[in-house]
């Protein structure tokens, strides 16, 4: 998941702070700071969560990433 924000041109950080949803997106940058206090499966789910409302240029994502985007329903409901 990590790999498809960074293809995308996104800087994902894990940080301590009060985040009413568990993440902080700075649009302008194209930053994504998530709590760092989060589980392993919370950090997915916001990650999830995230990508299911910014823009996904697919022509950007290596093949592996794509794949996993499909796996995940992500290809079928944006596309």
């Amino acid at each position: 998941m990590e790999i498809v924000f960074s293809e995308l041109g996104y800087k994902l950080r894990y940080e301590k702070g009060n985040f009413r949803s568990g993440y902080c997106y700075v649009h302008d940058s194209n930053v994504v700071i998530v709590n760092k206090f989060f589980d392993t499966q919370a950090r997915f789910d916001t990650l999830q969560n995230i990508l299911s409302q910014i823009q996904i240029n697919y022509s950007e994502l290596s093949a592996l990433s794509r794949k996993f985007l499909s796996e995940q329903g992500f290809m079928r409901s944006r596309a």
